[in-house]
């Protein structure tokens, strides 16, 4: 069989969720037995998101191979358990950075570089590169941005030229579009989508399929309309509905039948559905017997796409240990010794999350020393786990100067330093530990108890490491390296004995915590605080709630 490529764009606003569409219809094509993966190309001149501000953009998401890509990669790797890579995202900064290579070695033999055809043709490469290697039946294509963008033009024009190259019968063309509700008129309004398929039918695209984003349901005469002047099938219009949660959307596409049409139009050989696990999920997310409050202690909590794969990893360790997981988000540069007892007050477990830069360093120092010493629960991420260990060099081992090179360039006690192999890099994306590295855990530790396993495999994403020559008075002083990189003998995860819970790690375990593979340390993480909470009263049970809903 042919691999069959899908497309997916978006019509009248941003943000209307393409990606879970792309990841919902992934998650059923894979439980009928096909073999999906997902590609998300972005319109913007950035060769990749690595040096964008997260307020900008969100988070930087880390494939295996060392990528920095988009945070819509997280949730297809999230849906459909797969490992994705540096194929999986293009930028039109890649494209362009590419083919200017390639005219400045010849390749094209001193003609005149054009978009059309040779940015259309790179853009078309990238995307065959997926479905040339064998590896897959289905490859879905998100187009980001909304169609009439100046900047996604390149990309219609490119898809409008390789479903003639690849064939027709092996391409399918999906639209997703808002149907917006006018409550002083009290209707739906479908006329926002004809002006994006026309739009779209404008350069030579006409959909296929087309997905309606909508807080309403739409009654049968909404989308007989949308059929009519859009020029499909009334059965190619899909309602997509809000939902209470992200996970729940695959089951509302089967029942809207996306699949199945997409099966039909593309004559794909299925299996019966294995959606057993994911229904058990979405049950478990949305009934847990109880609820736990987190604090997310971070620089960016007023944007919290800047830490998306962590409050997914909540929620899927949430559902293996049936409770929900509610995050407090807490700004770091508002905590101090002061009132951090205040802030944190009541929480059942403190995670300080990942970043870069001096900003709000002192409000994390704080939220470590106050976890450390009420021995609540501690999960300490990248600079989270830097900060963990500067505390304990600080107050435990006392050194008073210790501190990151990052931070300070003339501190004492340098406990966090640049890597030695790096220091004369200038370039910022040359500068880094990225993509997937090996950890030996301790056979007698709190890391090894979540994994159980020896060694295992987890995603990076930093400059600065615990400085080797002096990580011997933190030993002295107590503290566990419980975690050693192998290769180079570096520290991946430290943990304090005595305490109940305290793990800081320097990779990135967030990134590959999967529905149908909650993260370990997470699991155990929400574990641990979850006892806490029963201990300490602050465990909430939702089940005695519904049960009193329930009789009124």
């Amino acid at each position: 069989m042919s691999t069959k490529y899908i497309f997916v764009t978006g019509g009248v606003t941003s943000s209307l969720g393409k990606g879970i569409i792309c990841a919902s219809l992934g998650r059923l094509l894979v439980a009928q037995g096909l073999k999906v993966t997902i590609q998300k190309l972005d319109p913007y001149i950035n060769v990749d998101p690595g040096t964008m501000n997260p307020y900008e953009h969100g988070e930087v998401y880390v494939t295996d191979d060392g990528a920095e890509t988009d945070l819509d990669l997280g949730h297809y790797e999230r849906f459909l358990d797969i490992n994705t890579s540096q194929a999986n995202n293009v930028t039109t900064g890649r494209i362009y950075y590419d083919v200017i290579s390639k005219e400045r070695q010849g390749a094209y033999l001193g003609k005149t570089v054009q978009v059309i055809p040779h940015i259309t043709d790179e853009i078309q490469s990238h995307v065959l590169e997926l479905g040339n290697s064998g590896e897959y039946d289905v490859v879905i294509v998100e187009i980001g941005g909304t169609v009439g963008d100046i900047e996604s033009l390149p990309y219609i024009e490119a898809v409008r030229q390789l479903k003639y190259n690849v064939g027709r019968q092996n391409t399918l063309s999906i639209h997703l579009t808002l149907v917006p509700y006018l409550a002083a008129a009290g209707e739906l309004k479908t006329k926002p989508t004809q002006h994006s398929v026309k739009t779209l039918s404008e350069s030579g695209l006409s959909p296929d399929i087309i997905v309606c984003r909508s807080e309403h349901t739409l009654d049968e005469s909404i989308r007989s309309k949308v059929a009519r002047f859009c020029n499909v099938d009334l059965e190619d219009v899909i309602a997509s509905l809000d939902a209470k949660s992200i996970y729940e959307v695959p089951l509302l596409m089967k029942e809207e039948g996306l699949d199945k049409r997409v099966i039909e139009r593309l004559k794909l050989p299925t299996k019966e559905y294995n959606l057993d696990n994911w229904i058990g999920f979405v049950e478990a997310v949305c009934e847990p017997s109880g609820e736990i409050e987190i604090a997310l202690v971070g620089k960016y909590v007023e944007h919290h796409d800047s830490y998306k794969s962590i409050v997914e990893a909540f929620i899927h360790a949430g559902a293996v240990n049936d409770c929900k997981v509610k995050i407090r988000w807490v700004q770091s540069d508002d905590l101090t010794k002061a009132n951090v007892a205040t802030k944190l007050k009541d929480v059942a477990g403190v995670l300080v999350a990942p970043g870069f830069g001096g900003r709000g360093i002192d409000g994390k120092l704080s939220a470590v020393e106050y976890a450390r010493t009420n021995e609540i629960p501690f999960f300490g991420i990248c600079l989270g786990m830097q900060c963990a260990v500067i505390e304990y060099a600080r107050n435990v081992c006392g050194w008073e100067d210790a501190n990151s090179l990052e931070f300070d360039e003339d501190c004492e006690y340098p406990i966090i330093n640049i890597m030695q192999d790096q220091k004369d890099i200038e370039n910022m994306g040359g500068t880094m530990r990225l993509g997937k590295y090996a950890c030996k855990l301790d056979k007698d530790s709190n890391a090894y108890t979540a994994y159980g396993e020896e060694v295992v495999f987890e995603r990076h994403r930093h400059r600065y490491e615990v400085n080797n020559n002096l990580r011997y008075k933190l030993v002295e002083s107590g503290l566990k390296l419980v975690g050693m990189n192998p290769e180079r003998d570096l520290v991946e995860i430290v943990e304090i004995p005595e305490h109940p819970w305290f793990v800081g790690v320097q990779f990135h375990p967030e990134l590959k915590s999967t529905v149908n593979n909650p993260q370990p340390l997470f699991v155990d993480f929400v574990k641990a605080s979850l006892k806490y909470a029963k201990g300490n009263k602050l465990y909430h049970s939702l089940k005695s709630d519904q049960k009193k809903v329930a009789k009124s």
